[in-house]
């Protein structure tokens, strides 16, 4: 135990005085006579002895009132536990992310509580303490030092951010001037993912401690059907996944469709589980269109909306590789130019670039296609490309192997028409293509040209089972040709909806339903932008992204520290190239989290890294106090000599 005034010490004689008083009492007797003594000499020794006593006890209550008013002045403490950093910079975290928004008590958000103790660290350490302030944001201000008054200026608007961030971001973004580091966070276990850090750096790890709420988050939106066409009717999934404890037995969600309500479902979650719902939609929406899928969870209220958009109007780019000028089956499926743009080429007049911006792409009735065609089409694929392969009527198989990454192909020779199978209405292929599943359908016949074994995932096989259509990764494959003398598939009603349904599937999705805060970039096709003038993005606020152009598309960097969840339009000038629909990262709602302990033991446990214990901002305080300040002890000195004043009046005035 130390002094803040040990001269004060030099006042401890004073306790010789209630000492003196009492030894010599200088009080004068008065002396009176009575008739008989014996009795009165019985009640002084009785007396005398009980005044003793009193005596000793009051001198006592003195003595101690005397002694602790006087360490009271010489202000003693326990020493600190750490060395306080003087005229060293410090480095102060701060989570900000929308998990914070979770409570940690009675009207009280995790993020109030964290910055509460980041204004306890600054009183700690001395008024020329330099700070660095990071959070999730990664805003301007955390590039330069700032003074405890600067810092407390920041604080007072701090706004939660729709950004997460890992370790080795955070860690990277600590100055080389500043080792000492607070990380004020609730160690989210779904975003955290701790490492062993650089072991110049001694981290401080600082909980926030969330309530233990449960939480209900859209975990996946998708649509049955990717893109609408023919008038088809379409279906939106959603998965709902359930954080919490506790089932949720009836939870109400709603679907808005351009701001107005669709249609509502109702859905019981198992604890820690999923459910799953779906809504029906009609074919008739316009070419871009905003949803929403919002649904009430009062715990944690920041991710009951979710935000995509529904854009089906775009034609679908489609080439055909052909040997003839003539019109072919394919050049006439695919002639409803509302939905596609196709183009017609001969094997010796390729548009080798409308071809690798194509979505999809025919090889027609080409028994050998040359090199330059097969490295063209190879690399096509290759950026995820979409290719079908109907074979020639004299096809050339060691090339078709080549393009099909297909060794098991072969020719087969003389095989007899025969009729395929009725097509499994469970394969995606034919959902939503047939009003009622017709057990007795006529199928078309075919003759077997080509062979590549058993395919149990065939989109259409033969009675016997070997297939008729097959995929391979992107590329499709067809046994027969569309010639007369071999197949009247192309005849055949089900011709249509097979073509649409691989080229929507082939159709480059590089737009997305929805974007999360944690992506990096998006492309947007615009292969008509004429001069230097920029990409915007305009949604809650208008600003110019970091773009580049290549081959017809724009890739846009996503500005994360501008933007908020919501729609933003893609504009070029006048005109709106796409919308895109933003959401938080799933993880962020995901609110399980761990202690400190827990994380410097995943950090390695090094003695670069000291946890606290304390939850709440008060303990946190005493705890820091003590660590580097010491813990005075005039307080108590106080109430220690207060309680001995009042013991002393007590026996005066209650001992008799």
């Amino acid at each position: 135990m130390n002094f803040v005034f040990p001269g004060f010490l030099w006042a401890l004689p004073v306790l010789a005085i209630p000492i003196i008083v009492h030894l010599f009492n200088f009080r004068k007797t008065t002396k009176i006579f009575f008739s008989n003594t014996r009795l009165l000499r019985q009640v002084k020794e009785e007396t005398t002895q009980k005044r003793k006593l009193k005596q000793y006890l009051v001198l006592a209550a003195r003595l101690l009132f005397l002694f602790f008013l006087v360490m009271a002045f010489a202000q003693p403490f326990l020493p600190a536990r750490e060395e306080r950093p003087a005229g060293r910079n410090i480095t102060i975290y701060l989570d900000n992310s929308f998990s914070l928004s979770a409570p940690a008590g009675e009207n009280l958000r995790g993020l109030d509580e964290a910055i509460a103790k980041v204004r306890e660290i600054i009183q700690v350490f001395p008024l020329e303490t330099r700070y660095c302030l990071i959070t999730n944001d990664f805003a301007p201000f955390s590039n330069s030092f700032k003074t405890r008054a600067e810092l407390d200026d920041l604080l007072s608007q701090m706004r939660l951010s729709p950004l997460s961030r890992g370790q080795a971001e955070i860690l990277q973004r600590v100055p080389a001037e500043s080792r000492d580091v607070f990380w004020v966070s609730d160690f989210q276990k779904s975003t955290l993912a701790p490492a062993p850090p650089d072991s110049t750096l001694f981290i401080q790890l600082v909980p926030v401690a969330l309530q233990r709420v449960g939480n209900v988050l859209v975990d996946t939106v998708y649509l049955e059907n990717p893109l609408v066409v023919s008038g088809e009717r379409n279906r939106i999934h959603v998965r709902f996944r359930n954080d919490g404890d506790k089932a949720i037995d009836a939870l109400v969600a709603k679907l808005t469709l351009n701001e107005v309500q669709a249609a509502t479902a109702t859905l019981a979650i198992p604890a820690k589980g999923t459910a799953e719902t779906e809504f029906d939609i009609a074919s008739e929406l316009p070419q871009r269109n905003t949803a929403r899928i919002s649904f009430n969870d009062f715990a944690v209220p920041f991710d009951n909306e979710f935000y995509f958009t529904l854009n089906f109007s775009e034609r679908i780019r489609v080439s055909e590789i052909s040997t003839t000028e003539a019109p072919t089956a394919i050049e006439k499926v695919y002639g409803n130019r509302d939905l596609f743009r196709v183009r017609s080429f001969q094997t010796g007049n390729v548009d080798y670039s409308w071809v690798s911006q194509s979505d999809w792409v025919v090889l027609n009735g080409v028994d050998k296609p040359d090199a330059a065609l097969v490295a063209a089409l190879t690399a096509y694929v290759a950026n995820n490309g979409s290719l079908l392969l109907i074979p020639g009527t004299s096809p050339d198989i060691p090339t078709y192997q080549q393009l099909l990454s297909l060794p098991a192909l072969k020719k087969v020779e003389g095989a007899a028409a025969a009729e395929l199978q009725t097509p499994d209405y469970k394969n995606p292929m034919f959902q939503n293509v047939f009003e009622e599943r017709v057990t007795n359908l006529k199928m078309p016949m075919a003759k077997k040209l080509l062979d590549w074994g058993n395919d149990r995932s065939a989109l259409l096989a033969w009675r016997d089972g070997s297939p008729f259509l097959s995929s391979v990764g992107r590329r499709y494959v067809m046994a027969s040709p569309l010639t007369a003398g071999f197949s009247d598939f192309s005849a055949h009603a089900l011709f249509v909806p097979v073509m649409y349904r691989l080229a929507a599937w082939g159709k480059r999705q590089e737009q997305q339903p929805y974007y999360a805060m944690g992506d990096h970039t998006i492309t947007i096709t615009a292969d008509s932008l004429e001069g230097e003038e920029p990409v915007r993005l305009s949604g809650a606020l208008e600003m110019i992204p970091p773009q580049r152009r290549s081959a017809g598309r724009v890739v846009l960097e996503i500005p994360k520290f501008s933007m908020g969840t919501g729609y933003y339009y893609v504009l070029y000038q006048r005109d709106t190239l796409d919308q895109l629909a933003f959401n938080l990262l799933p993880q962020e709602s995901r609110l399980a989290t761990y202690t400190a302990a827990e994380v410097k033991e995943q950090m390695g446990g090094g003695k670069n890294i000291a946890p606290f214990d304390a939850l709440t901002a008060e303990a946190f305080a005493d705890d820091l106090k003590s660590k580097y300040q010491g813990r005075p002890l005039w307080k108590y000195m106080i109430i220690a000599a207060l309680l001995f004043l009042l013991a002393e009046v007590a026996l005066l005035r209650m001992l008799k």
